[in-house]
C-alpha cells in the first residue's frame, strides 16, 4: 500500500511533536517546497485539524470554497462536450463567475456564453466580442454551500445532483495557480435488453456525456457585453507569454511515460463516517497510482486521455447497490528545463475522486417486497492528491514506462501465471504476445459496442 502518515490520538497522548504536512490549513502555492511543521495539533477522529462540529465542518468548507473555487475573477474555457464514444460533440466558449459579495458572506454563481465573435485579419484592427450574461444559477452561503459541494483542498465535487430530465450529474474540479480543469460526467437511465424503457424503474445509470474546460481566470467584467475578452486559455497566449513557475500551461506535450514516476506530496480524503483528514504521501505505490492507467483496471471504465496532461475516468453503468469512482487527473506543470524560466521547477500531478451512489430503493413500510422509489444520489467519498514528481522509478526503463502507460500492468508472478494458464489453450503454431493491459471479457466488448445498454452485464 501506499505510505500515509497521519497524526494519531496515541501520539498526542504522548506529547510526541510530529511532523506533518497540514493538508487542512496550508494555503502556500503548490509550485513551492512543500513545508512540514513540527507542532502539536488538535486530533479528532485520528485527523490532524479535522473540523469538530458541524458548524466548524460548515466555515472549514467554505474557507476553501472561497480560496481555490470563488476568486476575484471569471474562470474561462472551452466547453468541450464528449459522447459515449469519446468523439468531441461540441463546444462553448464561456466564463463561470464565482463572485463573493463585499463582506464575503455570500457567493453569486453565472454563466457568461460567448455568443458572437468578430476576429480581426490586421494588425490595426481589434477583434469583437459578444458575452451573453446567463441568469444567476445560485447564491451559496456557509450554510448552503454544503447541499451540492463538497471542497478537499484544491479539489471540488459538486453533485451527484439528479437533474429534472432524470440524468445524474457529477463535476470534478481541479484548480492550480490562475488555472483550473473542471469536467462534468453525465449518467442516464437505462435499461437492460428486453425490457421496455419505462416499463419499470431504471435498472442503471449509463454515461452518456461528459463536459471537460480547461479554464483560466481572467478579470471581471461584468458590465461588459461587447468589446474585447480574453477568453479561454490558447497556445499563442502561452507562446508569447509563458506563464510563471505555479501557474498550468495547458498547451504543452507531455508524454505518456512521464505520468509515470516517483510521486509525494500530500492527501485530503473525506467520508461520512471518518470525516476529512489530511495525510502526507512518501511515495505512491503502483496499485495507487490509477493516473498511470488510462483505460482503468476493468472493461467497466470509461475514460479520455487529453492533451495537455488531463485524464478522466468514471463508470460505464452505475448500478444500485455498487458505487463508482469519478476521476480526475492533472499535471498542470513539467519539470523546468535547464536555462529557462522554468530552470529547477518540479513536475505537478493533482488528482481528485469523488466515489457517488445512485439507485437505492427506498422500501415500502407496510410491504417489504415493493419498492416505493429511489433515494437520491449520494456522494459517499472524496480524496484529493497534491503531488509533485521526487525522482524516477527505479529498475523501469524508458521502453517498460511507455508500455505501462498503455494501461494496467500485471506483477511478474501474475504475469507468469496468466502465460502458464493461457499457453495451455493456444493452438500450435499460434504466435503469442505479451498483454499489458486488464483482462477483457473481449465477448462482452462487441456486445457494448453495438448496444451500450449490454454495459449493465457488468
Amino acid at each position: 500500500m501506499t505510505p500515509f502518515r497521519c497524526i494519531t490520538p496515541t501520539a498526542l497522548l504522548l506529547g510526541s511533536s510530529i511532523a506533518i504536512c497540514n493538508a487542512f490549513l496550508t494555503s502556500q502555492p503548490l509550485h513551492q517546497p512543500i513545508v512540514r511543521h513540527t507542532t502539536n495539533l488538535h486530533v479528532s477522529n485520528g485527523s490532524p485539524d479535522a473540523p469538530k462540529t458541524e458548524a466548524e465542518d460548515k466555515q472549514l468548507q467554505w474557507d476553501l470554497f472561497t480560496r481555490h473555487q470563488a476568486l476575484d475573477g471569471e474562470w474561462w474555457g472551452n466547453w468541450d462536450t464528449y459522447d459515449y464514444l469519446g468523439d468531441r460533440v461540441g463546444s462553448t466558449v464561456a466564463g463561470v463567475s464565482l463572485k463573493p459579495d463585499s463582506e464575503g458572506a455570500s457567493v453569486e454563481h453565472t454563466h457568461r456564453i460567448l455568443s458572437a465573435s468578430t476576429q480581426s485579419d490586421c494588425n490595426t484592427c481589434f477583434s469583437s466580442s459578444e458575452v451573453t450574461t446567463m441568469p444567476t444559477i445560485a447564491t451559496y452561503t456557509p450554510e448552503t454551500l454544503g447541499r451540492r459541494h463538497r471542497c478537499a483542498a484544491v479539489g471540488m465535487v459538486v453533485g451527484p445532483s439528479l437533474l429534472k430530465s432524470g440524468a445524474m450529474s457529477t463535476e470534478l474540479a481541479l484548480r492550480h495557480g490562475n488555472g483550473r480543469v473542471r469536467v462534468t460526467f453525465q449518467h442516464a437511465p437505462v435499461w437492460e435488453r428486453g425490457v421496455e424503457p419505462g416499463s419499470c424503474p431504471p435498472q442503471g445509470l449509463k454515461l452518456f456525456r461528459a463536459v471537460v474546460s480547461k479554464e483560466r481566470l481572467r478579470d471581471s467584467n461584468d458590465e461588459v457585453t461587447e468589446g474585447t475578452i480574453k477568453g479561454p486559455p490558447s497556445a499563442d497566449e502561452e507562446k508569447e507569454s509563458p506563464p510563471l513557475p505555479g501557474n498550468p500551461r495547458f498547451f504543452r506535450p507531455v508524454p505518456p511515460f512521464d505520468w509515470h514516476a516517483k510521486w509525494s506530496g500530500t492527501s485530503w480524503t473525506w467520508g461520512p463516517q471518518t470525516g476529512d483528514r489530511g495525510w502526507a504521501v512518501e511515495e505512491l505505490e503502483d496499485a495507487d497510482a490509477w493516473h498511470g492507467r488510462p483505460a482503468g483496471d476493468t472493461s467497466g471504465v470509461w475514460s479520455l486521455r487529453l492533451p495537455g496532461g488531463v485524464l478522466i475516468q468514471c463508470p460505464r453503468v452505475i448500478v444500485g447497490g455498487m458505487p463508482g469512482i469519478c476521476r480526475l487527473a492533472w499535471m498542470p506543470e513539467s519539470e523546468g528545463k535547464a536555462g529557462t524560466l522554468e530552470d529547477g521547477n518540479k513536475a505537478k500531478l493533482l488528482r481528485v475522486e469523488a466515489s457517488v451512489s445512485a439507485l437505492e430503493p427506498i422500501i415500502s413500510d407496510d410491504d417489504e417486497d415493493m419498492m416505493v422509489g429511489f433515494y437520491p444520489p449520494t456522494l459517499t467519498s472524496l480524496r484529493t492528491d497534491m503531488m509533485e514528481k521526487v525522482g524516477e522509478l527505479e529498475g523501469a526503463s524508458l521502453e517498460e514506462r511507455e508500455r505501462a502507460a498503455e494501461g494496467y500492468v500485471f506483477s511478474q508472478d501474475e504475469e507468469a501465471e496468466t502465460k502458464e494458464a493461457t499457453s495451455t489453450k493456444m493452438d500450435v503454431g499460434s504466435t503469442s504476445s505479451q498483454r499489458t493491459s486488464a483482462p477483457i471479457d473481449e465477448k462482452l466488448e462487441q456486445r457494448i459496442a453495438e448496444d451500450p445498454r449490454n454495459a449493465l452485464d457488468l
